[in-house]
């Protein structure tokens, strides 16, 4: 296949190169800084190796790299997505499926409202890897590997073909999930992000300054672990109206494998993956102040915990822990 992968993030360095050093597919870059890539990608693994991919192509041209594309796949913010849609739409090929690499932030919304209606949508419930850059445009660092995925694919009557493509191409068992819902809705970073934002800086005001950046999941409090729980089981209440399966978001204390506040801490705390992770803060005199440009904040929140705010509203189901993030959030983001 020829795969095509938009956005020159974390993710997309890593998936770029996983799949290239496989040598089975052509793979792509759309990016908006084409000149700072090289077509040798490399991907360290958890296991101290390395794999190499040559890339087919890199550019920020869509005319260039999407008419051969039979995959595309977006690693973009969710304030990026409506904007790359529209800038690929007219190039796409009929046959080609769109996807995107975590559905949290409005993607399956926003490609319905761009794309035909007879293009087939894929969107995974959970990033594949945990990702980091190393040195732009030509290292990557993969940090670890899910045990299995899972995805939703809409508006085809044949979603299993491209079930087992992806699951080739990921090397790693992916689930068909029942509902675009499924994987629109995430109890992961919507949630996990707000909820450690809020219990680091609710008193924060401009002109505050903090001596030091903790790290974000290292140092995580009872506090917000509670607050996450709460979150989340605002979540599932709405989860219990729509038309999805039972179970299809394990609550955060079955996926972390937690019975409280205190175990679900310890365990966010434990997780190597989140290692060294600091929490998003900028230098500034006297100290540090929370990073407001950080994706942590421009995504999680109007992209990620809005969209659950927003249904949760339309469905009539009472959000307080949501809302009280939420309008924290707001406020930050807004000022």
């Amino acid at each position: 296949m020829n795969i095509c992968i938009c956005g020159g993030g974390n993710t997309g360095h890593v998936i770029a190169g996983f799949i290239a050093a496989q040598q089975r597919h052509e793979v792509t870059i759309l990016t908006r800084h084409p000149e700072q890539w090289s077509n040798h990608l490399v991907v360290e693994t958890p296991d101290g190796g390395e794999l190499k991919g040559q890339l087919k192509a890199v550019s920020n041209n869509p005319g260039t790299v999407i008419p051969a594309a039979d995959v595309v796949l977006l690693c973009l913010p969710g304030f990026s997505i409506s904007e790359v849609l529209l800038q690929l739409r007219d190039y796409l090929k009929p046959s080609a499926v769109v996807g995107t690499v975590v559905s949290s932030t409005g993607f399956f919304f926003e490609a319905m409202k761009v794309l035909p209606a007879t293009t087939t949508l894929f969107g995974f419930q959970r990033v594949p890897f945990i990702s980091r850059i190393r040195d732009y445009g030509h290292r990557a660092r993969l940090m670890g590997y899910k045990d299995s995925l899972r995805v939703a694919i809409t508006q085809t009557d044949q979603p299993e073909p491209l079930r087992r493509a992806l699951e080739e191409v990921l090397q790693t068992p992916v689930q068909l999930l029942h509902h675009y819902y499924e994987a629109s809705l995430s109890n992961s970073n919507p949630l996990l992000h707000p909820a450690r934002l809020y219990s680091l800086w609710k008193d924060w005001h401009e002109g505050d300054t903090y001596a030091r950046v903790p790290l974000f999941y290292e140092e995580w409090t009872v506090e917000a672990a509670q607050l996450y729980i709460s979150m989340d089981n605002e979540l599932q209440q709405l989860l219990g109206t729509l038309p999805v399966s039972e179970g299809c978001i394990p609550s955060v204390l079955d996926y972390y494998e937690s019975s409280d506040a205190a175990t679900l801490a310890a365990k966010l705390r434990s997780i190597d993956a989140f290692k060294g992770i600091l929490a998003p803060m900028k230098k500034v005199e006297g100290g540090y102040v929370p990073d407001l440009n950080s994706r942590y904040f421009t995504e999680d929140f109007p992209y990620g915990l809005g969209i659950i705010q927003h249904l949760a509203k339309e469905k009539g189901v009472a959000t307080p822990a949501i809302d009280r993030v939420m309008e924290w959030g707001d406020s930050l983001i807004t000022n």
